[in-house]
């Protein structure tokens, strides 16, 4: 295999950013290694806010031809980053679906993300401080609009494939619709819709209100080290059983306890005191899992309580607590069902491992991006009709759906599918639910390969070129911003 050396370097003509003077406010952006972090001159948002001098953060695998048309763009999910090699990794490489020794493979930060993009934790000029809840709404549209601007700092001048799953999907889509067949030769859709359903919608909300009710968000206000962090990993729970099936949950977890390792994973803690009254035990059960549980609590509504018949009770429980063994008043010793499970370890475990890579503030951001994309959104020249929209889109277009997908279901990848006319509509066949399209590698790799064959066959068929980092590739690796938190290894 030839060496790249020949082809041409890249690097983008926009001022380059310092990546420690994000780090300080944003103890996220340094996740990510290696990537290029470049400042977007400006941009008017949809909304019709004009921003200036912003970051956007890229990664780049391969490299780009004299013609600057050998491109693969790849769109993250919602909580990926640029890292293509972290959530995508078995489909990168020579020969792959994303095939480095012939394209060049570029993932751009979506706006929002804390991993070095425009976001809630940047400093608002205006204020000297950082945006937190000020941070101005910014769409899917905004995001391809941006990534356009890298991609010209770039050299490229035409995308040969643009891909994306989930809100990559999104992205996906209106990269084919806003810039048309001109700029965007082919698109690859996994798993995503047109617009967003009153079903995404209300999930997302209900993440939301998991943040807000956390008595640490103060209106996004919180300070730095101090974020809302049982709101968002309740937020997190509630986001990862809408990216599995119910069938994916029961065959892996059924009704079994969680090893010890897994409990340790999960923060439970394993040499807690047992409890030494009835209702102590009764305590440790009801708020079992309840992170911000307090024994002092109870003195508080002992003191505060007037209700005479409310005393008497509270006079009983006490007495049954001085007792030195767990008992009912008849004396027979108290053994409960069954009341902690696999499951609960394991969205336990997630939701910690999540509050330490993602921010509250940028979580919010991200879900109302998710929430506002609609491609027939103000595209006044199709009269705002959906699907006089998609039978505009005229690139060939390959369509995935997964046939247990709750959350973005296959009747929707059916619609696109239908209404797209150079479209073709594949079906995973997985029990997974929607994270399916992060975790059945060989069949997506399989069937992105034979798209990219057939339509953009000068490139693939083209001699290939070692590119410099690929010998040693880490094809797999543990997974810290995919959306797939891998049930199967739990």
């Amino acid at each position: 295999m030839p060496s790249c050396s020949s082809r041409n370097s890249l690097k983008s003509s926009l001022k380059s950013v310092d990546v420690a003077s994000l780090e300080t406010t944003n103890p996220y952006v340094s996740l990510v290694q290696n990537q290029e972090i470049v400042e977007v001159p400006e941009l008017e948002l949809e909304s019709g806010v004009t921003i200036h001098n912003f970051p956007i953060a890229y990664k780049t695998w391969g490299q780009i031809n004299e013609r600057g048309d050998n491109v693969l763009v790849v769109c993250h999910a919602l909580t990926g980053s640029s890292d293509v090699a972290d959530w995508w990794g078995p489909l990168l490489g020579p020969d792959l679906a994303f095939d480095t020794s012939r394209f060049l493979v570029v993932c751009l930060n979506s706006m929002g993300s804390p991993y070095g993009s425009f976001s809630p934790l940047n400093v608002d000029p205006d204020s000297g401080e950082v945006y937190g809840p000020e941070f101005p709404l910014c769409t899917v549209r905004d995001d391809v609009r941006a990534h356009k601007i890298v991609l010209d700092s770039l050299g490229v001048t035409s995308v040969a494939c643009v891909i994306g799953g989930s809100m990559g999907g999104m992205l996906a889509l209106e990269w084919a619709a806003t810039f048309g067949r001109e700029y965007v030769k082919n698109m690859v859709a996994l798993a995503t819709s047109a617009r967003h359903s009153a079903w995404c919608i209300s999930w997302s909300e209900a993440q939301r209100q998991s943040i807000y009710s956390d008595p640490n968000y103060l209106d996004g206000y919180y300070p730095k080290g101090h974020q809302p962090v049982v709101g968002l990993s309740a937020a997190r729970m509630s986001a990862l059983l809408t990216y599995r099936s119910r069938n994916s949950f029961e065959k892996k977890f059924s009704r079994r306890s969680p090893s010890l390792i897994h409990q340790q994973k999960s923060n439970k803690a394993l040499n807690k005191t047992k409890p030494s009254s009835l209702h102590e035990h009764n305590l440790a059960i009801h708020n079992d899992g309840h992170s911000r549980s307090n024994s002092s609590n109870r003195e508080r509504r002992n003191s505060e309580s007037s209700d005479t018949s409310s005393a008497e009770s509270l006079k009983s429980v006490s007495s049954a607590t001085s007792t030195s063994s767990i008992s009912s008043k008849q004396g027979k010793t108290i053994k409960s069902a069954q009341t902690y499970f696999s499951a609960q370890s394991y969205l336990r475990y997630q939701g910690k491992k999540f509050i330490q890579r993602f921010d509250a503030n940028c979580y919010i951001s991200i879900t109302r991006k998710l929430d506002t994309h609609d491609l027939a959104r103000d595209r006044t020249e199709y009269e705002e009709e959906l699907d006089a929209v998609l039978e505009s889109i005229q690139q060939p277009s390959l369509i995935i759906g997964i046939k247990s997908d709750g959350l973005f279901t296959y009747s929707e990848q059916e619609y696109l599918a239908a209404h797209m006319p150079k479209s073709e509509l594949k079906k995973i066949d997985s029990p997974e639910g929607h994270d399916a399209f992060l975790l059945e590698f060989k069949l997506i790799n399989e069937y992105i390969i034979d798209f990219l064959k057939k339509n953009v066959s000068e490139i693939t068929s083209s001699p290939p070129c070692l590119w410099r980092d690929d010998e040693n590739r880490e094809v797999m690796k543990a997974s810290l911003f995919g959306e797939a938190e891998e049930v199967t290894n739990w």
